[in-house]
C-alpha cells in the first residue's frame, strides 16, 4: 500500500512500499537489487514465475487430481492468459471448461 492510501504525510517519517517492512530492511532489499547483475536479477524472475507455476499447479492438482497432463497445461495457461487467448491459440474455454 502506497503512503497516500495509508493517508501518511512526508511529516510522518518514512514510508516503505509495504505497510509490513520496516524501512531498514527495505533499504537492504533495495541495496541488494541494486547489486546484482542482469543476468542475476533475470535468473530470480525466471525462478519465482516457477514457484508460481508450481503453486498454480498444485492447485489445479487439488482441484482436477484426474486431470491428464496435457488438461494441466490447459488450465495453467487459462491462469496465465487472456481468456480470448487461450480460447483462439488453444481451443479452451476457461469459462465453460475452468481454470
Amino acid at each position: 500500500m502506497a503512503a497516500h492510501d495509508q493517508g501518511l504525510s512526508s511529516d510522518d517519517g518514512p514510508v516503505t512500499q509495504s505497510p509490513d517492512t520496516s524501512p531498514e530492511i527495505e533499504a537492504l532489499v533495495i541495496a541488494s537489487a541494486r547489486g546484482m547483475t542482469p543476468a542475476q536479477k533475470w535468473r530470480q524472475v525466471c525462478g519465482l514465475t516457477a514457484a508460481g507455476e508450481n503453486l498454480a499447479l498444485v492447485g489445479i492438482d487439488r482441484r482436477y487430481p484426474a486431470a491428464s497432463d496435457d488438461e494441466r497445461r490447459l488450465r495453467l495457461a487459462a491462469l496465465k492468459y487472456d481468456r480470448d487467448f487461450v480460447r483462439a491459440a488453444l481451443g479452451w474455454d476457461p469459462h465453460l471448461q475452468g481454470w
